[in-house]
């Protein structure tokens, strides 16, 4: 069992309880032990695209941290959380509503590279403590500014009446580390109002797309039927974006050895190893020398 599940995360489900779902469904199949993991959190509120990695493919799931993400999301104006969602107390009204125009016209100053607070209600680190337990604790927390990338940001829908709009959705494909809450919050503000998330839906993250997710359902009835297999990608499912390097039998043990190899001519940069149709190790190319940056253990099959 190596490869990626996709879940289509429900609301109201945390990503650490998802893992866990799919643990389940694992031991109903009769999988036995596996190991699982994910890749890239997704608040409870949120939705959609969760990759949960299973054997070995939980080595790459660093690797989904760090790719980029697509959200829909809504905000509404005219109110803020101090969670910049719905699950927390309004901590600021507005009677302003932005027009349409305005909401358009401000949009561009939040694509490309950007700088913005992270929520104080997150998972950040400050003096050693997570951000959201010092806020639950009264305590003030004063969360530093980090450097993101909105690559696109779009309009997607708007609700209203006459030319004020009471909440519009937004489309955004944005950089690792870029917080939706924190987005909605500085557009409002932009637009000389308030406003917070009330639907938060990921419909991509790194090559897994909307289309390729299951629901929880699914998965368990694939349990049931013990079927789970028929829902996995493949390991190398997360590695589209990374060319093949073919290497032969004795170098692809070599590399498992964690051996350096010369003599192969590729592109200067990262490269999949691959033993036939065995993925080795995730490599990197530099001056005619080929070096493991992650190993998969992983064996072809005896012939019986």
């Amino acid at each position: 069992m190596h490869g990626w599940i996709i879940l289509d995360k429900p609301n109201g489900l945390g990503s650490t309880q998802a893992v866990g779902a799919v643990k389940r469904a694992l031991r109903e199949s009769g999988a036995g032990k596996v190991k699982v993991g994910h890749g890239g959190t997704l608040d409870p509120l949120a939705e959609g695209v969760l990759p949960i990695a299973l054997g070995e493919a939980t080595k790459l799931a660093g690797r989904m941290l760090d790719s980029d993400k697509i959200y829909d999301f809504t905000v509404a104006f005219g109110t803020q959380t101090d969670t910049l969602d719905l699950e927390g107390p309004v901590i600021a009204t507005s009677d302003h509503r932005p027009t349409l125009d305005a909401v358009q016209a401000v949009l561009p100053r939040f694509t490309g590279p950007i700088e913005q607070a992270p929520p104080v209600y997150s998972a950040i680190k400050v003096d050693g403590q997570r951000a959201y337990d010092r806020a639950r604790a009264g305590e003030a927390v004063e969360m530093k500014l980090r450097a993101v990338t909105i690559h696109a940001l779009g309009l997607a829908a708007s609700t209203g009446t006459g030319e004020a709009v009471e909440s519009v959705t937004l489309s955004a494909h944005v950089s690792k580390g870029t917080y939706i809450r924190s987005l909605a919050r500085d557009i409002a503000l932009a637009l000389g109002t308030v406003g917070h998330v009330t639907m938060l839906r990921r419909t991509k993250a790194g090559p897994f797309t909307l289309d390729m997710a299951i629901s929880l359902d699914k998965l368990r009835q694939a349990a049931n039927e013990r079927a789970i297999g028929s829902l996995m990608l493949p390991l190398t499912a997360g590695l589209d974006d990374i060319p093949a390097l073919p290497v032969s039998l004795q170098d692809a043990q070599a590399l498992r050895q964690g051996r350096v190899l010369l003599g192969y001519e590729a592109a200067t940069g990262l490269h999949l190893a691959i033993d036939g149709d065995i993925p080795v190790a995730l490599v990197e190319m530099q001056d005619g020398e080929i070096r493991v940056v992650r190993g998969f253990n992983l064996m072809p099959k005896e012939d019986e």
